[in-house]
């Protein structure tokens, strides 16, 4: 495999250029650390001025950044920068969405370990970035047991006593498919119970019958056209894997100018 940027290579060395980035669509921006980085590690002389900030919501034909050095390593890094900036923007933009349309009711927005491969810290920061709350960022901060699980150690209540045993303190999540597995994650002191796939009603009963012992999270089927109604439950989280996994890139472009 070979290295270098053959293309870029047509310039010569000392040419220096000014760019920038232009945003072509409505977004929130995120990934500036990211796309700062791409730069600095082909050559630190590339000087980077944002003309917004971290987690700004912009309109079309915004100017996001502006570039001056050496033209090659510019040239070099466009694609890579400008592909971090449009993903983590793309993440930032459609969690702002979720957490905008369940304003004024007590859900928050969860996202989900369905990020994309390489990409979990930096689609965990962006969610946050977009005003989402994160959940697991791996299996190892949280326990959630989940129905096979739940099948391996025997009951609800057998999986939620191992869990107590461990060492550390971790929040222990359940996941339930009925109003009696509801009843039986509560019963065993479950911290946190995942509602998968329940509709609107069974949801409502949920959070009756559990009276804010504990926490409640709605999950499967969310979509933007229903997360509204199902914050109105009362639920205390809604987890979207959409955030991260269903994203379109943001529109951006970097140009050279004359």
């Amino acid at each position: 495999m070979g290295t270098g940027d053959l293309t870029a290579e047509l310039i010569p060395a000392r040419t220096h250029s000014r760019a920038y980035v232009v945003c072509k669509e409505q977004a929130i921006v995120c990934g500036q650390a990211w796309f700062n980085e791409t730069f600095r590690q082909l050559d630190p002389a590339v000087e980077i001025t944002w003309h917004c900030r971290e987690g700004a919501a912009v309109e079309p034909d915004t100017r996001l950044c502006s570039l001056s050095g050496p033209a090659r390593p510019i040239l070099t890094g466009e694609r890579t920068a400008l592909n971090f900036l449009q993903t983590l923007s793309a993440t930032a933009t459609r969690t702002r969405r979720y957490v905008d349309a369940v304003d004024g009711t007590p859900a928050n927005i969860l996202d989900t370990r369905k990020t994309l491969p390489g990409l979990r810290l930096a689609q965990k920061y962006a969610v946050s970035c977009g005003g989402g709350m994160n959940h697991r960022l791996g299996l190892y901060d949280a326990i959630l047991i989940k129905e096979n699980h739940i099948m391996a150690a025997g009951s609800i209540a057998r999986a939620v006593t191992q869990a107590r045993a461990q060492p550390g303190n971790v929040q222990v999540e359940v996941e339930t498919e009925t109003l009696d597995e509801v009843r039986q994650a509560l019963e065993a002191g479950a911290d946190v119970i995942m509602l998968d796939e329940f509709n609107l009603e069974g949801m409502r009963e949920a959070v009756a019958l559990v009276a804010g012992r504990c926490k409640l999270e709605a999950s499967g089927g969310v979509d933007l056209s229903r997360i509204r109604e199902i914050a109105k439950t009362g639920v205390n989280f809604i987890s979207v894997g959409a955030l991260t996994k269903h994203i379109q890139a943001v529109d951006l472009s970097l140009r050279l100018e004359a």
